[in-house]
């Protein structure tokens, strides 16, 4: 025991130490990002930034995911990795599994994933890598990754691949490949976004290959060991810092092919225990796994729960397996949140009803007290964030692909106001916003408009993001575009009495000025010459409006995110004609 307490005081690192490799480490999860971004061949990738890299431990734990989406990495690459060691227990130098299986671990089969386990000379496994990009075409049975109302994955029609061997010794394996080619309408985008993330995964291992050989892999694996417990204790001083308390809310996604008519309703129920320094997320109370395309796959449901609990933690506490200790979640076996069995389409897994998870745990928290939680974030999948497709006029090629034309959906938090481009409650703002100029570039498309909408926001003390409308339509051709739209009924709430988003709403604009409102989950041709129009909702606000800070209120109104009536009537500011507060009056308003 002596000589243990010995090794382990000669081998402990200092607060610098863990600082450096910690940041050593982030910064390869950063440069496997930075080869995506560069050299993705779809607007997914190479515009928009959907995509993650992480790295996990050898005991399939995860350890960093730099600049990631959340929805992606919180939870996923560790069931991912431990599928791969069971379907492939003898890893060999070179291996890379191409993953897209919701059943064992991935979070939507639209997103690919590449795991490459770090190996050295001596043929010891260290750490795994993992590269996961949104694909803008899988081979589903419609030209969309977000098949909202298929009944089963064989009506999805996606090609699966729980921890495929795709590459061995570094040499492809063509066979997949020539599935893939096959099976996928774009092959050649598909086969240049695969190449990014392979490209990205020999990178990653290079460098930490390097970083092992210079520093050493017990140093490794023992920052590993004291990192996780320092984040631990981290986690368990912001808890400590809350409030105890059982929190329960419900959010309800809107009705569908597939779903009952009054929609899904998510029920979180949240208890923080101050003393034990444990945060407990109960999910079992929530309906059985639906004929659809909307169940959450196992990742996304753990990670959505967690997204729910992080959005009200110091964002400095690490969030890693350490973190992750203080956190106990209870999911439903084959629930339409949980652990979802085959055939169960997961088809729209990271977005529709993960974000009422998520929103459903915010508000939970927010009922424990004011200063957790947040406003519900607004609904996804939009019209302008369509999967578009069709043939390309200009040279007669098919296309296919994802647009992230505008998409606001920010909530109120109990100390800001929202962040204006969180796109979706998974995403957390780290996706990019299409550039107008780049998508008529490369899409047979132009936009005709991308405004924010007046008096659309959550209000509150600290308001939610107003809503926004996006008007696009096909240029010389037809264009099909596929979207599984929310919130047209069951709008983003507030929290703490803050108020609720505006709906959002969906139409085609016909060659003779007719607006005609679409189906929410659509999969529709829009011919040459019409237009479609998408209104997607902001986000909850927190807190009562009432008690704005009248400066906040003001320059809403001169932004023109908030009207002089609406300032008047919700937040009891009057603005005069020179756009000013009127304070006499505004003081009698509120009074």
């Amino acid at each position: 025991m002596e000589k243990n307490m010995e090794k382990n005081i000669k081998n402990k690192l200092d607060g610098a130490k863990l600082a450096i490799l910690s940041n050593r480490l982030g910064g390869i999860c950063r440069k496997m990002g930075n080869t995506l971004l560069r050299t993705g061949r779809s607007g997914v990738l190479n515009r928009a930034k959907d995509f993650s890299c992480c790295i996990v431990t050898r005991d399939c734990e995860l350890l960093t995911a730099e600049e990631s989406l959340p929805i992606h990495v919180l939870s996923g690459p560790d069931l991912m990795a431990k599928s791969m060691h069971e379907f492939h227990p003898k890893l060999e130098k070179g291996d890379v599994f191409l993953h897209n299986s919701p059943y064992h671990g991935d979070s939507h089969p639209a997103d690919h994933t590449l795991l490459m386990p770090v190996i050295d000379g001596h043929g010891e496994h260290h750490f795994t890598l993992l590269a996961k990009a949104h694909q803008a075409d899988i081979g589903n049975s419609i030209p969309t990754t977000y098949h909202g109302t298929a009944r089963d994955v064989y009506e999805e029609g996606a090609l699966i691949f729980p921890a495929v061997q795709v590459v061995k010794n570094y040499e492809t394996i063509e066979d997949i490949i020539r599935m893939c080619r096959m099976r996928i309408r774009v092959p050649d985008q598909w086969y240049g976004d695969f190449l990014a993330m392979l490209g990205a995964a020999f990178i990653g291992e290079r460098e930490l290959l390097s970083m092992g050989e210079e520093i050493g892999w017990d140093t490794l694996h023992n920052f590993t060991e004291q990192w996780f417990d320092y984040s631990e204790n981290r986690m368990i001083a912001a808890i400590q810092s809350m409030q105890d308390g059982t929190g329960v809310a419900q959010s309800t996604h809107d009705a569908i092919p597939g779903t009952p008519k009054e929609g899904i309703t998510i029920t979180s129920k949240v208890t923080i225990d101050t003393k034990r320094a444990m945060i407990e997320v109960d999910l079992t109370q929530n309906p059985d796994a639906l004929a659809c395309g909307l169940n959450v796959s196992e990742a996304c449901t753990r990670t959505s729960a967690m997204i729910g609990i992080y959005n009200s933690v110091d964002n400095t506490v690490p969030k890693n397996a350490g973190a992750f200790r203080r956190v106990k979640l209870h999911l439903k076996d084959n629930g339409v949140v949980g652990v979802p069995h085959h055939p169960t389409s997961c088809s729209a897994s990271t977005t529709n009803l993960a974000d009422r998870v998520q929103n459903s745990t915010m508000r939970a928290m927010a009922e424990i007290s004011d200063g957790l939680g947040m406003g519900e974030i607004g609904c996804f999948c939009p019209p302008s964030t369509s999967v578009v497709s069709g043939t390309d006029p200009r040279n007669g090629k098919p296309y296919v692909n994802q647009l992230f034309l505008g998409h606001t959906a920010g909530a109120g938090a109990p100390f800001e106001d929202a962040w204006m481009t969180m796109l979706h409650a998974g995403n957390g703002g780290m996706c990019y916003i299409d550039s107008v100029e780049l998508d008529e570039v490369y899409t047979p498309l132009r936009v005709h408009t991308r405004r924010l909408i007046e008096d659309s926001e959550g209000a509150g003390r600290f308001r939610g993001a107003p809503g926004i409308r996006v008007e696009l339509g096909p240029v010389n051709c037809r264009m099909e575009a596929g979207f599984v739209a929310d919130g047209n009924i069951h709008i983003p709430l507030g929290a703490r009495d803050g108020g609720p988003a505006s709906r959002s709403d969906q139409f085609r604009l016909t060659v003779k000025g007719e607006l005609q409102r679409l189906e929410q989950c659509s999969q529709v041709w829009i011919e040459d010459g019409e237009v479609l129009v998408s209104i997607a909702c902001g986000g909850g606000g927190y807190g009562d409006p009432k008690s704005r800070d009248p400066e906040r209120v003001l320059q809403d109104v001169r932004e023109g995110i908030v009207s002089r009536n609406r300032a008047e009537e919700v937040y009891g500011i009057v603005i005069d004609d020179n756009m000013e507060i009127d304070k006499t009056a505004t003081q009698s308003l509120r009074a």
